[in-house]
């Protein structure tokens, strides 16, 4: 578990090099009964468990508001989806603001210190406003129930407008008293916000900032998956990573 985190932590781009270069190279003394590289592989899938509960030790707490966005997770090119079988009956085609992509969703809640809150994975033709219910419903984000939630963004951008529904915010209030956020529609009628909310909208870029790093720095998405179970150990063991990372997108 330390080896696959720490994969996500440095600069290399294949896992294969990190391993050869860097674990058995330098590493030795820390493993000194490390295994193969083959070997090594074969053990990755067994570590699932033990990352999804060390994940959820990672998380952070509610600070009084919270930041919820989905993001894209592509498993292979558009072109080669037609005979692509890793991700058969699990994976879907979805739209983002940009284009379509065949893969899943990454459903994000963080506070504003820049802390994992809750995370989900989706096939990618869910619709993000599902997952949101699930987080309180199933006490996946028990932390959250007596805070103050934010859905938040740029008017013009179609990502955060996928989120407006008045049906699930006025739920949302009713059960669980939480107060639900989301910028209006281009479509819609103008309507009075409240100063805070306008303020809290121009902070949204700390969850764009968030995927970012997660994408980039923590490489938590790549179309070379030759297994469903290696796919969830790299998103988790990139999450872990991004937890452990000292300095945070905040705007505190």
């Amino acid at each position: 578990m330390t080896i696959l985190v720490a994969f996500h932590q440095h600069h290399y781009r294949n896992f294969k090099h990190y391993y050869i270069n860097c674990v058995s190279g330098y590493w030795r003394k820390e493993f000194p009964r490390l295994p193969s590289y083959q070997r090594f592989v074969e053990w990755m899938p067994w570590t699932l468990i033990p990352l999804c509960v060390y994940l959820t030790h990672c998380f952070g707490k509610c600070t009084g508001i919270s930041f919820i966005d989905a993001t894209s997770l592509k498993v292979c090119h558009n072109r080669r989806i037609a005979q692509h079988r890793v991700f058969d009956n699990l994976a879907a085609r979805g739209k983002t603001s940009v284009d379509w992509f065949f893969g899943f969703k990454l459903h994000l809640v963080v506070n504003q210190q820049g802390e994992l809150l809750n995370v989900q994975i989706t096939p990618g033709n869910t619709d993000d406003r599902k997952p949101v219910l699930a987080y309180y419903n199933l006490c996946l984000a028990k932390s959250l129930l007596t805070a103050r939630s934010f859905l938040g963004g740029n008017l013009r951008e179609a990502l955060c407008r996928r989120y407006v529904s008045q049906s699930l915010a006025q739920q949302l209030f009713q059960e669980q008293g939480i107060e639900f956020f989301a910028p209006p529609r281009r479509n819609m009628k103008n309507r009075l916000m409240p100063l805070t909310d306008k303020l809290l909208a121009r902070k949204r870029s700390i969850i764009e900032t968030i995927i970012d790093q997660l994408k980039n720095i923590s490489q938590i998405e790549h179309s070379r998956h030759r297994s469903p179970v290696n796919f969830a150990v790299n998103v988790l063991c990139g999450l872990i990573a991004y937890c452990h990372q000292p300095k945070k997108p905040s705007f505190i």
